[in-house]
């Protein structure tokens, strides 16, 4: 499944959500330039990260925890779709 097919099940299901929506980032209170983009973000408080690649590593879980730290939402979603 990608990230197109998985937004149309979304709006099919009723489910609200945003596609990667820009998650601004800040040290110390200052903004910094970087940003993240999760895949989605679904009933504005659960983030959804796809992953399809050959197989998850640690790296993928950092990464929706730092977008979990950044939004300061306490529920993350990560997928790895297989065939």
């Amino acid at each position: 499944m990608n990230q197109e097919a998985l937004g149309r099940e979304f709006v099919f299901q009723g489910i609200p959500f945003k596609a990667q929506p820009v998650i601004g980032i800040a040290y110390k209170g200052r903004a910094l330039d970087k940003t993240y983009q999760p895949d989605f973000i679904c009933y504005e408080e659960i983030i959804i990260e796809i992953k399809a690649i050959s197989a998850l590593s640690g790296l993928e879980e950092a990464q929706l925890i730092n977008y979990l730290k950044a939004t300061g939402y306490h529920v993350g979603l990560l997928v790895h779709p297989v065939k």
